[in-house]
């Protein structure tokens, strides 16, 4: 089985190598996709809100955990939705059902952050 010439890299190699790959992948879920940057808008306003709202710091970073989870599943959807398109543009029920299943992840997600800034600030 051929595997990636990258596999066998190890010690700061790697962890390099996973950086500028992590970069990459942000600068292009930024270039490519409008809900990773309204997503990051919206982050970049919740965040500091955060840091700012009288709440015990549990519930601060319950807050900016929560947002940053919808800004995670956001690039695993995009992700999954490049790597659908690489394998075909045809229409095709798996790869609508895929889609679906991770815009329904992100649907997900951002209740997820709804319903943990309003325990935090009113329960």
């Amino acid at each position: 089985m051929n595997e990636s010439p990258f596999k066998g890299k190890t010690g700061l190699t790697r962890l390099r190598n996973a950086f500028f790959y992590s970069m990459a992948g942000l600068a292009a879920a930024y270039r490519n996709e409008d809900a990773f940057r309204q997503e990051l808008r919206l982050a970049a306003l919740l965040i500091p809100l955060a840091l700012w709202l009288p709440a015990s710091g549990t519930g601060k970073a319950l807050m900016i955990a929560s947002v940053l989870l919808v800004i995670i599943v956001e690039l695993l959807n995009s992700g999954l939705e490049a790597t659908v398109d690489r394998i075909s543009l045809d229409q095709h029920h798996l790869a609508k059902r895929a889609k679906d299943i991770g815009s329904a992840a992100v649907f997900v997600a951002l209740v997820n952050a709804a319903a943990v800034w309003g325990l935090v600030l009113f329960a």
